[in-house]
């Protein structure tokens, strides 16, 4: 009888140790727990919850979440991103009244909003984005707004009807430096996102974005990024250590210190940013509610330069 060959077992890729400087808040009170019902009860998305984020127990807690629209499967396949991949269901038409009526119950002053990509509409979702920010606006004329919004591929048209619903502030993740885009983001384009950010800005927008770091990008590739970003006016950076959601994602490569966030951070204001949010545990709405004063970041960071 012939021998059958031997085959090798391979060793799976060895997880790096988390440092001590990554420490995540658990979530607990009463004010997490309010969230938490005003979530279920409107039959809301959260990203805080899709994207395994590590402030949700802290942003809950002080009475603030992260909206997400469209539901909660998306038509891309990032390679970073923990949100389900899939065919979307229909667009629920209501949903624009129910995430205004949970801000209003959550008597929020500064409210965050983002979305799926949803390639398969013909308007990439930006009907139901345009009647969202303006129901949120007219039910709660008193609180500010930040979306953060896919690239609509690029759509002039699409993009335009953020411009018109007019929210304080509107993001764009870049993600990562442009080398390795198309491995992070494997249907999005480097140039078509600065792009976006470039319209969104002509539109006179107060524009923001987020850089993950530790997926393999050099010094000089996010030091170029930001050159990037400031040469499409972009006015808010946070930049935060990516953390890899399960095996199955893109491996994380190191863990970056916070000494090089801070050296990162004095680099973007250095270029002109208005606000940079720089640190491990920095996500794209983390703190936001910052980012919508004009100078706020800017003039406390020439501050400790006295």
């Amino acid at each position: 009888m012939q021998e059958l060959p031997v085959i090798a077992k391979t060793e799976p890729t060895p997880r790096i140790k988390k440092p001590d400087w990554l420490r995540v808040k658990l979530p607990i009170g009463e004010s997490y727990k309010h969230v938490r019902g005003l979530v279920d009860t409107h039959k809301l998305h959260t990203i805080c919850e899709s994207g395994n984020c590590p402030n949700m127990g802290e942003c809950w807690g002080a009475g603030t979440a992260t909206f997400m629209i469209l539901g909660n499967v998306c038509t891309r396949s990032c390679g970073f991103c923990a949100v389900a991949t899939g065919r979307p269901e229909p667009v629920d038409w209501d949903e624009p009244q129910r995430v205004a009526e949970a801000i209003h119950l959550m008597k929020v002053k500064h409210a965050v909003i983002t979305s799926v990509d949803r390639d398969e509409l013909k308007d990439g979702g930006s009907e139901i984005w345009y009647n969202t920010i303006i129901a949120v606006k007219s039910l709660n004329p008193d609180t500010t707004l930040e979306t953060l919004i896919p690239d609509f591929k690029g759509n002039p048209e699409q993009v335009q009807r953020i411009i018109d619903a007019a929210p304080e502030v509107v993001s764009h993740n870049m993600e990562t430096v442009e080398r390795l885009s198309k491995q992070v983001r494997v249907q999005a384009k480097y140039r078509r996102s600065l792009e976006v950010l470039n319209m969104l800005k002509q539109g006179g927008m107060r524009t923001k974005t987020g850089i993950m770091l530790g997926l393999g990008e050099k010094k000089e590739e996010l030091v170029q990024s930001m050159e990037d970003l400031a040469g499409v006016g972009c006015d808010v950076l946070t930049l935060g250590q990516y953390l890899q959601p399960t095996v199955k994602h893109l491996p994380l490569q190191r863990f970056v210190h916070p000494d090089e966030f801070a050296e990162l951070r004095e680099i973007a204001y250095g270029l002109g940013f208005d606000y940079v949010e720089s640190g491990p545990l920095v996500r794209s709405s983390y703190h936001s509610e910052k980012h919508v004063i004009k100078g706020y970041g800017r003039n406390k960071w020439k501050a400790e330069l006295k």
